[in-house]
């Protein structure tokens, strides 16, 4: 295809706007409980497992309905498959508010909340291929997970409030409304893609989703990266999920631990908004991760020791900052090393090896912690060496020759004021 041929619009920024919005609210549906874990215990009169059950059961679902959501959105499209998403989420959302009373009401609405999950999910980098130039992508998947922080953050700053204020069942019809609002501004102004493709042959999707998933395992470099993936996301998913509990020991109240949540994600956001520009700027995936993983480092100790809540916080920016934000750039390397699977198949796998590591940590860290106090330091010192022999697996990446081939492509201002846009 001739340079002519191909280009950016405007619109893409609307498309990936919509993205962020429903990617947003899912995310605060599915972290809600996790920073008023024991008032929720006491509020349905369950334990902090069966409160933890409400974040896990997404995981679970995600690993059975994964493969049938990267087929839709490679077969009909993002945007259908994001729909479809979207819908499940309104439906549930407001099924699990208007019945908050009661857990198993909760819990069965919290399944239907995570079927819609990987249909959403699993459509980040093929939104990015569709609309983005490949020096472009890894910084709109950072948007994207821009916007999972985001809602991250809501749920954990903005639920323990909620509660305290309204109380639990009017938190979550509150979140149900809000999911309806976000679910409908997606199917009002998403686009499936532009009417000419902004990359040359090659660099788009290619393989349909069977024959992806059956090449995807040939590439050793792609393995890497899901141990990578499984190690990180697994913390990830853990760390948020039993925010509160981690600290409680420590005497800080549940008012505390969605602040720490927010902090952490907060400096996740701006990790989510540099690592990936700076990825794309001087075209290396991983390296990038190698550094961001290892300069994380001191922010896990310190979650694990500190007894100050200021050091604490400090701890949280830290961590969220350096290891937290680089989901992009995995994803994206991901893609790129598997190439021509198409990126919803690639994606898809990299999410369940995440969803798979997050119920074996979340499992894990319950069972380890101590029986009397309910401390998870032990554990949480089993995660730092996890994270530690993350570093040497990280080390061993080698970038894709597709983001090489770009090198002598410059990114210049031009091409924000000149696109056409795309309606």
């Amino acid at each position: 295809m001739a340079e002519k041929d191909f280009q950016v619009y405007r619109y893409r920024f609307v498309v990936l706007g919509v993205f962020m919005v429903i990617n947003a609210v899912v995310q605060t549906l599915w972290i809600t409980f996790a920073p008023i874990t024991g008032h929720a215990a006491e509020f349905y009169k369950v334990t902090d497992l069966d409160i933890g059950l409400l974040s896990m059961i997404w995981m679970i679902v995600y690993l059975v309905v994964s493969i049938p959501a990267s087929w839709v959105i490679d077969t009909y499209g993002s945007r259908v498959s994001v729909s479809i998403g979207a819908i499940f989420t309104a439906g549930f959302a407001l099924m699990r508010g208007y019945y908050g009373s009661d857990y198993s009401m909760v819990l069965i609405a919290t399944i239907g909340l995570s079927i819609g999950q990987p249909f959403i999910m699993n459509a980040n980098t093929t939104v990015a291929a569709k609309w983005f130039k490949i020096t472009q992508r890894a910084t709109a998947g950072g948007l994207a997970v821009l916007a999972t922080f985001i809602g991250i953050i809501i749920g954990m700053a903005v639920t323990p409030i909620l509660t305290l204020e309204i109380g639990m069942q009017s938190m979550l019809v509150v979140y149900g409304w809000a999911a309806v609002v976000c679910a409908g501004i997606y199917i009002a102004f998403a686009r499936e893609a532009p009417p000419t493709p902004p990359c040359p042959a090659g660099h788009e999707e290619r393989a349909l989703v069977l024959d992806g998933f059956k090449d995807v395992w040939k590439s050793k470099q792609f393995m890497l990266v899901m141990l990578v993936m499984f190690i990180g996301f697994g913390m990830f998913n853990g760390i948020t999920t039993w925010i509160e509990p981690i600290i409680r020991d420590r005497g800080f109240d549940m008012t505390q631990a969605g602040t720490l949540g927010a902090v952490i994600l907060f400096a996740g956001i701006f990790g989510a908004i540099i690592w990936p520009v700076l990825s794309d700027k001087l075209r290396i995936r991983g390296r990038i991760l190698m550094w961001a993983i290892l300069l994380g480092v001191p922010g896990l100790i310190g979650l694990i020791y500190a007894t100050r809540f200021d050091l604490l916080l400090l701890s949280g920016v830290i961590l969220g900052f350096f290891s937290m934000s680089v989901g992009p750039i995995v994803y994206q390397f991901g893609a790129e090393v598997t190439r021509p699977v198409p990126e919803g198949t690639s994606n898809g796998l990299l999410n369940m090896a995440g969803q798979l590591s997050g119920i074996i940590f979340i499992f894990g860290m319950d069972m380890f912690k101590d029986a009397r106090t309910g401390s998870m330091t032990t554990i949480l010192l089993v995660l730092l060496g996890l994270k530690i022999a993350n570093i040497f697996f990280s080390s061993r990446l080698v970038d894709s020759h597709l983001i090489q081939e770009e090198a002598g492509e410059t990114l210049v201002g031009a091409d924000l004021e000149s696109e056409p846009v795309a309606t």
